[in-house]
């Protein structure tokens, strides 16, 4: 009996160990099927930009795919356009971005707000670009003329919003929400210039095309542009920001990222043209409409494309900022808020001079 069970024992293990040999081909190819799909699941980058001339890189960047061929064919990059900063730090605040392109004020309160767990500064993208524009039947030649005058600001806490309120401090005026008579209207760059059109606002203070659009084609005309209230006509108008975690978690995602930005930076600047050129077909592409040359131009002589993040500027915005209540009721650290290590590790690799 022994003889018999064990006979058929030996049987039965021949059966399974050549079952086993004949799917073995079979097992191993489905291995390397979910192995390879597990190695071929893309890293997902979302970034987080405007259609505005003062995210230059993020627009031309766009246009001819250097983003993408950058980070290369493991990172997939999903675009989102904003209309304003505070709305595009809302979504890094709720991890629906990585990385953007934002102003200097909406980067501060975001910072300040999240105690510096949410926002980190590793590049400058844009100086300039931004001008108070009145209407030209509105009657204003100087600042006291904006006594009861409709002026109307991207957002609330936005870079221009801010810049604004500080402006009418400055010249003796208030909003009518501190005790003034200066209506301060937050409305989007596109109703601007609908109410422009219809006469029912005074002013706007405006990032650029939309300030070369209210004067070309809206009847309004520039009454104070930025780049005089500043050192050297020189101030921040955008930044490169990356949430910490993905920083952490990803630096040569980010890394790859930030040397196209600075590539397209280089880029454009030698090649103003053909860059206006991207620009405005990424322009049509998104909203539907070109600019017309003459806006074109007349836009982007107000700016320039930077990598520099024109630190002494935020500091200054921040300032601002905190004089018209948006930063809490103590002056904010921002020590932690500048993290430029990718920045000067790529300017260096080209020779280039890094930034402080």
């Amino acid at each position: 009996m022994r003889e018999i069970f064990k006979s058929r024992w030996d049987e039965s293990n021949e059966r399974g160990r050549a079952l086993l040999r004949a799917m073995l081909p079979a097992i191993l190819l489905l291995l390397c099927v979910f192995s390879a799909g597990a190695q071929q699941k893309p890293v997902v980058l979302r970034v987080g930009y405007f259609t505005n001339i003062t995210h230059a890189q993020a627009l031309v960047g766009r246009a001819c795919g250097e983003f993408e061929k950058a980070v290369g064919p493991g990172v997939q990059i999903e675009w989102k356009a904003f209309n304003a900063g505070p709305s595009a730090i809302e979504a890094l605040f709720a991890n629906a971005i990585d990385l953007a392109y934002v102003g200097p004020n909406p980067t501060v309160t975001g910072y300040v707000r999240s105690q510096g767990a949410a926002v980190r500064v590793i590049a400058g993208a844009a100086s300039g670009g931004a001008s108070l524009v009145v209407r030209q039947g509105a009657g204003i030649q100087k600042a006291s003329d904006f006594h009861g005058k409709k002026v109307a600001t991207p957002q609330q806490g936005n870079s221009q919003d801010v810049a604004m309120r500080s402006w009418l401090r400055a010249n003796g005026l208030q909003a009518r929400e501190k005790g003034g008579d200066v209506q301060v209207l937050p409305i989007t760059n596109a109703d601007q210039f609908t109410l422009f059109l219809k006469g029912q606002l005074d002013a706007a203070w405006a990032p650029e095309p939309w300030a070369a659009r209210l004067v070309h084609e809206a009847g309004g005309r520039i009454f104070l542009d930025e780049r005089d209230l500043w050192p050297n006509r020189e101030f921040v108008i955008t930044n490169l920001i990356v949430r910490p975690k993905f920083l952490k978690e990803r630096p040569d995602v980010v890394k790859n990222f930030l040397r196209a930005h600075v590539e397209l930076t280089d880029w454009i600047n030698k090649n103003p043209e053909q860059a206006k050129q991207l620009l405005n077909q990424q322009l049509q592409k998104e909203t539907g409409k070109p600019l017309a040359p003459e806006v074109l131009n007349d836009a982007f002589s107000r700016m320039a494309v930077t990598y520099d993040p024109i630190r002494s500027s935020l500091l200054k915005s921040s300032q601002q900022a905190f004089d018209e209540g948006f930063l809490g009721r103590t002056q904010p650290d921002l020590s932690g808020l500048y993290d430029l290590t990718l920045l000067n590790e790529i300017l260096r690799e080209k020779k280039a001079r890094p930034v402080q």
